[in-house]
């Protein structure tokens, strides 16, 4: 205990940053998902290209590379931002990819019909989305959506490489001290497991309100 007990604002510290950048992050990465999943079913063809090639690039890019290239790239380009907001854009786009595919599933569950039948109402393809398709895909694809931000928040771990404040990166200081590197990582592991649990936590109880029943 002495390790966490003597360090205790460090973690805390730590955690909190953890916690900052998977909130932040999670937002940017459900409001991109949701922009691209639209993209993807959209009726207009420069649309579904601009869909494919955003999910295509950033799923199949490492996000440690991606990583880089937000970081260092984007100050080249006279970009320059606190290194906490690269990491959410970086982690935020990202995760994007992953979310617009599990939304696009989701899409692709409701019934073809529903859709003919609020374009027989006059409703045009924004007002068919938003109001009868999104509300019933979004109840097949609750447990999915909570996978990938728990996925989202072990991910930021990444951020400490690049001097942003998260819990992973207290390993460093504790270690240069003295401290016991197995209890520090211990420790460590209980906070991503207490931010971890809290999501799938919250997620849960989403899925129970809201979820299709099976």
């Amino acid at each position: 205990m002495d390790v966490l007990t003597e360090n205790f604002s460090l973690y805390g510290k730590g955690f909190l940053g953890t916690v900052e950048l998977t909130v932040y992050a999670s937002a940017l990465a459900l409001v991109l998902g949701f922009l691209m999943a639209s993209f993807r079913v959209a009726p207009v063809g420069s649309f579904r290209v601009l869909g494919t090639v955003w999910v295509t690039v950033l799923r199949n890019t490492p996000l440690t590379l991606l990583f880089f290239a937000v970081l260092l790239g984007l100050p080249r380009f006279g970009l320059v931002l606190p290194f906490q907001l690269f990491a959410v854009i970086a982690l935020g786009c990202y995760t994007s990819a992953f979310i617009c595919e599990v939304l696009r599933s989701g899409i692709n569950t409701v019934p073809k019909g529903q859709g003919e039948a609020a374009r027989s109402l006059g409703m045009n393809f924004g007002q068919t989305l938003s109001t009868v398709v999104l509300p019933q895909a979004f109840r097949s694809v609750i447990p999915p959506v909570g996978s990938t931000l728990i996925a989202l928040a072990k991910n930021s771990a990444i951020a400490g490489a690049f001097s942003v404040t998260e819990l992973l990166g207290t390993y460093k200081t504790l270690n240069e001290l003295g401290y016991s590197i197995i209890w520090s990582f211990i420790w460590i592991a209980a906070g991503y497991l207490i931010i971890t649990l809290t999501i799938s936590a919250v997620f849960n109880v989403m899925e129970k309100r809201w979820g299709v029943a099976r």
